[in-house]
């Protein structure tokens, strides 16, 4: 028998059979046969190794990394501008007709997924990127290989599929560019099977497969059910190179890629208009989550001619689907403890679909919230997703209340602890002020400590911040790096690798840099902004903690009252003796100072508020610091520009009472592209 050939035959087959399972969703071969053949290559290649290639199917589960390393796109990941109702998306076909004259359109579901770029060379699958910020991002090929929605080699692309077998494209270089998914059943399933071993619990598919994608054991993303859909392809001295967008589609179609069925060419506006209203409910019947429509001119050669700005297409949008809004009922008010003792009420309701999803809580914000609304345990409410995630109440339906329903008063003592709370002044929380031992406050500061915000501890979720404080074996920060890889394996549902996994983990984290130190401390009124601002001014933890009050508050960015919570947490002989421990444990935060690439914001401070719409506040906050600028946490006289998002709150009223210029987001967008 010719090993070589027989090897080249199973690598077609089985790569055939992917393809018709996991893209074309028909497949033809028994699960047995199957594994058979997958055997069958595994053995060959384990007694002739050199006849192992990159593309084999055997390679598509790796080892351990212990980092991502960051790569450079190879062509740049633009973002998209945002239309949200049809005068607006008719602006932007007028501006394009201005140009260029009438054009053909394409409309495709816009995957709630993550953006990634597959690059290809002489057909070969070598190299995949997270999007990053469009310019640089993360190498997690070894992670993407295991997602069999993904080719390892390229079809050949005059070839019928799915027979004959497929072909290597050779010679074929091409950058392909996708949306990592979860279909929402396998969500449903993972947190289910999560919820029974005590690991966490996904708030929604994106969150999912960001989680799942971003493994550094590449063994953990095979185990998940991730998949692709392909958007395009940026072909390399190709002289068959597709004219228009939807070819394009077609042909990464046949070259083995999963693309998006509904894809539709639209001869003008009007008839996108008519896709958008098509699948605005029509979307929650699919498996998985689209939040919107992109719009691209089909023809190629107009997309150049049109060309960007500097950060998106101008022949290109996204319609951003509404947020749905429904009504459903009150059932009881549940009340939360945070970190720094706040009390937070939060709605149990009768369980009803919005958006996509079951939803039974919603947030209440606070008790003056509740005030304002009127809202009663039992009530019909209207609740909708705030950015497509939170449920937020919106509304009372006070024509439905029962006659008797009483008015909701608001808890005297701690639910955690019992201890009476206490109102501070100038804010509208209730506060436990049992900070030392109150259960759910200690729990909480140990479950932001380990966060990705703060000092992004991977493997240590709130089940098992949960077991270690039940079992007494944590009572604070300082208490996780003093703990064996023994200790972790007396929790539930932690095994040998599992453990050393969560001991390596924390011991790495040591070193942090010290604005993630700072922010991880749970300083009242200190977040990442502030956080970075201290960094930027003190550079070292002791500078900071030896700070007088009147020196912190002369700090640009740092009020009076954020000086006093400061000095007050520094001085405070529990913090110094949880401080002198976390040292005596080798934890000593590094510093990092933020270097700007421009000085056109110089000397300008921005407050983001709300939500916005093309890049999350904390990519805002970024590019403001890239452009020379500052942000805060809070509006003052000295605040240059308040940002306003959609659900903006008391930081754009503050802004309007004090005269603060306020920029919508294409105001602010305006200035990130002109610089100034």
């Amino acid at each position: 028998m010719d090993i070589s050939a027989r090897i080249n035959f199973l690598k077609d087959e089985i790569n055939r059979h992917n393809y018709l399972y996991y893209v074309e969703e028909d497949p033809s071969l028994s699960d047995f046969e199957y594994d058979e053949m997958f055997r069958e290559l595994k053995k060959l290649e384990g007694e002739n190794p050199n006849l192992i290639t990159p593309d084999s199917p055997t390679q598509r589960v790796g080892g351990i990394s212990t980092k991502f390393e960051q790569k450079q796109h190879k062509y740049r990941l633009y973002s998209l501008d945002n239309s949200n109702n049809y005068d607006e998306l008719k602006k932007w076909y007028e501006r394009i007709a201005k140009e260029v004259g009438e054009v053909e359109l394409v409309c495709e579901l816009k995957i709630d997924g993550l953006a990634i770029a597959l690059t290809y060379e002489n057909g070969i699958f070598t190299t995949g990127v997270t999007r990053g910020d469009g310019v640089v991002g993360e190498n997690i090929t070894n992670n993407l290989k295991t997602i069999k929605a993904i080719p390892l080699r390229l079809f050949n692309s005059n070839a019928p599929h799915p027979t004959p077998p497929p072909q290597v494209g050779r010679g074929l270089t091409l950058d392909v560019r996708g949306e990592i998914y979860m279909p929402k059943s396998s969500f449903e399933k993972l947190n289910e099977e999560n919820l029974l071993n005590g690991e966490k619990i996904f708030a929604n598919p994106r969150n999912a497969a960001s989680g799942s994608i971003r493994q550094l054991d590449s063994s953990i993303t095979a185990k998940r059910d991730l998949s692709m859909f392909c958007y395009g392809a940026i072909f390399e001295d190709y002289k068959n190179a597709p004219k228009t967008h939807y070819e394009n589609i077609q042909t990464i179609k046949k070259l083995g890629f999963k693309v998006n069925p509904n894809i539709s060419v639209c001869q003008n506006i009007d008839g996108v208009i008519e896709y958008i209203k098509k699948w605005e409910n029509k979307r929650f019947d699919l498996d998985y989550a689209t939040d919107g429509v992109v719009i691209k001119v089909n023809s190629i050669a107009l997309q150049q001619e049109l060309g960007f700005t500097s950060r998106a297409p101008k022949w290109a949008t996204a319609f951003k689907f509404p947020p749905e809004e429904v009504n459903t009922k009150i059932l009881e008010i549940e009340i939360g403890v945070g970190k720094t003792g706040a009390i937070t009420p939060v709605a149990v309701l009768e369980p009803v679909s919005l958006a996509g999803s079951t939803v039974s809580r919603a947030s209440l914000h606070n008790f003056d919230e509740i005030k304002r609304l009127d809202i009663r345990i039992g009530d019909t409410v209207l609740i909708k997703k705030a950015a497509e995630i939170i449920p937020k109440v919106i509304k009372v339906d006070e024509h439905s209340r029962a006659v008797n329903a009483p008015v909701y008063q608001p808890p005297t003592d701690c639910p955690s602890c019992t201890s009476p709370l206490e109102t501070r002044e100038g804010e509208v929380n209730l506060y436990c002020p049992n900070a030392v031992s109150c259960p759910a406050q200690i729990k909480a500061r140990l479950e932001y400590w380990v966060s990705k915000e703060a000092m992004n501890i991977d493997f240590v979720g709130p089940s098992i911040i949960e077991q270690l404080f039940e079992k007494r074996m944590v009572t604070n920060v300082a208490d996780l790096y003093a703990l064996s890889q023994q200790d972790f394996m007396q929790l539930d549902f932690v095994k040998d690798k599992a453990a050393f996994n969560i001991y390596n983990s924390i011991q790495e984290s040591k070193n942090r840099p010290l604005a993630r130190f700072l922010n991880a401390l749970s300083i009242r009124h200190v977040g990442k902004e502030t956080a970075q601002i201290l960094t930027n001014h003190f550079k070292t933890l002791e500078k900071v903690s030896k700070a007088t009050a009147e020196e912190l508050s002369q700090v640009d960015g740092v009020g009076e009252k954020m000086a006093a919570s400061i000095y007050e947490f520094f001085h405070n002989e529990n913090i110094i003796e949880l401080l002198s421990k976390l040292k005596g444990l080798g934890v000593e935060p590094g510093s990092e100072i933020f270097e700007a690439t421009s000085d056109a914001f110089a000397g300008k401070s921005f407050v983001l508020t709300g939500t916005l719409q093309s890049m999350t506040r904390d990519e805002a906050g970024e590019k403001i610091k890239l452009m020379g600028g500052k942000t805060s946490s809070s509006v003052s006289k000295n605040t240059s520009f308040v940002v306003a998002g959609e659900n903006s709150g008391s930081k754009l009223v503050k802004a309007q009472n004090l005269g603060v210029i306020i920029l919508t987001e294409d105001d602010f967008l305006s200035m990130l592209d002109k610089g100034i």
